[in-house]
C-alpha cells in the first residue's frame, strides 16, 4: 500500500529534485511508472516494519506515516546516490519505523494486533531434568 502520493513528495522536496531524480525519458515530467515504484517500496517497508505490532496495511495515514513513506520514496527516487540529507531523513524514517515496532512510541489511528490468549489459563513449561538437583547433590548439602 502507498502512503504517501507525488504531491507529498513535491511539497517535501520540490518539483525540481523530483524532476530530477524522476524524469528518467528526459520530457520534462516524472515519469508515473518511476514514481509509482518508489511509493510502492516505501509502502513495503513501512508495512514491513509495522507488521510486528499493527494491523497492515492501515486503513488511514496518520501524518507521521506519511513522512515516513515520503523519506524513504525519496531516498529510493535518488539511484545514484542520494545527497546527505536525503540519507538522514531516511535513516531517521528507519529508525523510527523501528522504535513504533518496538512499542516506543504508538502509532496514531493504527490498529494494533491483539497478543493471542490462552485457553487454559495456565503455564506449561517442558525441558530436560535439571542438572543440580536434591538427589545428585546428595553429600553435597
Amino acid at each position: 500500500m502507498t502512503y504517501a502520493t507525488l504531491a507529498d513528495l513535491i511539497a517535501r522536496a520540490g518539483e525540481d529534485e523530483i524532476l530530477q531524480v524522476a524524469d528518467r525519458d528526459g520530457d520534462g515530467v516524472a515519469d508515473a511508472t518511476v514514481i509509482a515504484k518508489a511509493l510502492s517500496d516505501a509502502g513495503d517497508i513501512v508495512d514491513a516494519r509495522l507488521a510486528a505490532r499493527y494491523q497492515v496495511p492501515l486503513t488511514s495515514t496518520p501524518k507521521i506515516v506519511n513522512g515516513w513513506a515520503v523519506s524513504i520514496a525519496r531516498y529510493f527516487l535518488h539511484r545514484d546516490g542520494a545527497p546527505e540529507h536525503v540519507v538522514r531523513d531516511y535513516t531517521n524514517a528507519l529508525n523510527d519505523l523501528k522504535d513504533a515496532a518496538a512499542g516506543k512510541f504508538p502509532v496514531p489511528d493504527a490498529a494494533g494486533i491483539a497478543p493471542a490468549e490462552s485457553s487454559s489459563g495456565s503455564v506449561t513449561a517442558y525441558g530436560s531434568s535439571p542438572a543440580f538437583s536434591k538427589g545428585n547433590l546428595e553429600g553435597f548439602l
